[in-house]
């Protein structure tokens, strides 16, 4: 089963610079594709959580 379901994940976008996410199975993450931003934002029980205060810079 994947992180997000494909129809989900193409109309979400970040909430800091409106670039698209991709999934991160392994961290259990969606992580935004743009270059300035970059941060990395949870999935807890299938639901993203696209709050900035629940986000982390990825390593």
């Amino acid at each position: 089963m994947p992180l997000v379901e494909d129809a989900l994940l193409d109309i979400l976008a970040c909430p800091v610079c409106h670039a698209p996410l991709r999934a991160d199975e392994q961290e259990n993450e969606l992580v935004c594709t743009g270059d300035a931003c970059a941060l990395a934002y949870p999935v807890r029980d299938g639901i993203p959580v696209l709050l900035v205060d629940e986000a982390r810079r990825p390593g």
